[in-house]
């Protein structure tokens, strides 16, 4: 697939919007790794853009007391791929996530 062609205000505005999804994300699992936000909390705004695109491992990760280890277990267990992100989560997949973390 040919990569568009971009206009540089154009270029400049979507390393911009980039730019400041990753902040968001960042702000997220900060919120995540501190306790002020739940993995329960997390999961109910699976809808927002921001949660949806986040990868489960990194989700995983940011829990208290999770690190690569844990994450990669869980995963390996519930049957994730490594690359699975939020809004790609199957049904009972996230059911199965929400009954071990939930």
């Amino acid at each position: 697939m040919a990569l568009p062609n971009l206009s540089d205000a154009d270029r400049q505005a979507a390393l911009k919007k980039a730019a400041e999804a990753r902040q968001k994300r960042a702000e997220l699992r900060a919120k995540i790794k501190s306790g002020d936000t739940s993995f329960k909390q997390v999961m109910a705004k699976s809808a927002d853009p921001i949660v949806a695109r986040m990868k489960v491992s990194t989700l995983l990760e940011s829990l208290p007391g999770y690190g690569k280890a844990k994450a990669a277990k869980i995963m390996e267990e519930l049957e994730i791929s490594g690359s699975r992100r939020v809004q790609g989560l199957g049904a009972r997949q996230r059911e199965a996530l929400m009954d071990r973390l939930g």
